[in-house]
Protein backbone atom coordinates (compact mmCIF):
# COMPACT_ATOMS: atom_id res chain seq x y z
CA UNK A 1 0.00 0.00 0.00
CA UNK A 2 1.20 3.46 -0.88
CA UNK A 3 0.17 6.58 1.06
CA UNK A 4 0.27 10.18 -0.15
CA UNK A 5 -0.77 13.53 1.27
CA UNK A 6 -2.36 16.03 -1.11
CA UNK A 7 -0.38 19.25 -0.62
CA UNK A 8 -3.24 21.38 -1.93
CA UNK A 9 -5.78 19.90 0.49
CA UNK A 10 -3.71 19.60 3.69
CA UNK A 11 -4.32 22.43 6.15
CA UNK A 12 -1.92 21.25 8.82
CA UNK A 13 -4.32 19.94 11.45
CA UNK A 14 -1.72 17.31 12.41
CA UNK A 15 -4.19 14.53 13.17
CA UNK A 16 -2.33 12.07 10.95
CA UNK A 17 1.01 12.70 12.64
CA UNK A 18 -0.62 12.30 16.05
CA UNK A 19 -2.25 9.00 15.08
CA UNK A 20 0.68 7.49 13.18
CA UNK A 21 4.00 9.33 13.66
CA UNK A 22 5.85 6.36 12.17
CA UNK A 23 4.37 7.18 8.75
CA UNK A 24 3.44 10.89 8.91
CA UNK A 25 5.42 13.95 9.90
CA UNK A 26 4.78 17.67 9.85
CA UNK A 27 6.95 20.09 7.90
CA UNK A 28 8.41 23.22 9.48
CA UNK A 29 5.33 25.02 8.13
CA UNK A 30 3.05 22.53 9.92
CA UNK A 31 1.78 20.59 6.91
CA UNK A 32 1.68 16.80 6.74
CA UNK A 33 4.06 14.67 4.72
CA UNK A 34 4.39 10.93 4.42
CA UNK A 35 7.75 9.82 5.82
CA UNK A 36 7.69 6.90 3.42
CA UNK A 37 5.62 5.96 0.40
CA UNK A 38 5.05 2.35 1.37
CA UNK A 39 3.01 1.67 4.49
CA UNK A 40 4.54 -1.06 6.65
CA UNK A 41 2.04 -3.77 7.51
CA UNK A 42 2.37 -2.99 11.22
CA UNK A 43 1.05 0.54 10.62
CA UNK A 44 -1.77 -0.11 8.15
CA UNK A 45 -4.53 0.19 10.75
CA UNK A 46 -3.14 3.47 12.13
CA UNK A 47 -2.82 4.89 8.60
CA UNK A 48 -6.43 3.93 7.86
CA UNK A 49 -7.49 5.69 11.07
CA UNK A 50 -5.53 8.79 9.99
CA UNK A 51 -7.25 8.76 6.59
CA UNK A 52 -10.68 8.63 8.21
CA UNK A 53 -9.78 11.28 10.81
CA UNK A 54 -8.28 13.81 8.37
CA UNK A 55 -10.67 16.79 8.34
CA UNK A 56 -9.57 17.80 4.84
CA UNK A 57 -9.55 14.29 3.33
CA UNK A 58 -6.01 15.01 2.16
CA UNK A 59 -4.58 11.52 2.71
CA UNK A 60 -4.88 8.93 -0.02
CA UNK A 61 -4.04 5.24 -0.04
CA UNK A 62 -3.36 3.25 -3.17
CA UNK A 63 -3.32 -0.50 -3.34
CA UNK A 64 -0.58 -1.87 -5.54
CA UNK A 65 -1.74 -3.99 -8.41
CA UNK A 66 0.28 -6.62 -10.20
CA UNK A 67 -0.24 -6.91 -13.92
Amino acid sequence: MKVTVDDDSCRGHGVCAALCPEVFTLTDDGYARARRDEVPEAHQIAVTEAIVACPERAIHLEEETCL
